[in-house]
């Protein structure tokens, strides 16, 4: 897995067009203050999910932390690396680190699976703003 974090003071999606046939239809939302994780899931990830999803989480809460949130938005972002996996095992290890974080009294949205979004971000120029790992 790879993840590209940054704290965004605001962060918005407006879903543009449909990459999965069978995504859901999907509305815009505007996001203020949270960490937005651009997960980029790779094959194989689905076989340790358990050991992903818990680094995941764990860099995400490590992240809100640091920049005094609770707020989490995961965005499926296929751009990371060449190898991608398949969407369904994308789809399930973003659902699992959401019920984990949800559990763990974190606000947390998904943007669209499927879809390609327009997006908004600002984010403030310091050290812990962004962060990259791989996992």
């Amino acid at each position: 897995m790879k993840l590209l974090m940054i704290y965004c003071e605001e962060f918005g999606f407006t879903p543009t067009l449909k990459t999965l046939s069978d995504a859901p239809d999907a509305e815009p939302a505007h996001i203020t203050d949270a960490v937005v994780g651009f997960i980029h899931v790779e094959p194989g990830d689905m076989e340790r999910s358990r050991k992903v999803t818990t680094k995941l989480v764990k860099h995400l809460k490590w992240l809100a932390g640091k920049n005094g949130t609770r707020r989490i938005v995961l965005h499926s972002f296929a751009h990371l690396g060449e190898a991608k996996a398949e969407p369904t095992a994308g789809r399930e290890i973003l659902q699992q680190a959401q019920e984990r974080l949800e559990t763990a009294g974190y606000e947390v949205w998904q943007t669209p699976y499927g879809h390609f979004n327009d997006l908004i971000i600002q984010a403030p120029g310091h050290p812990l703003a962004r962060v990259y790992q791989e996992f």
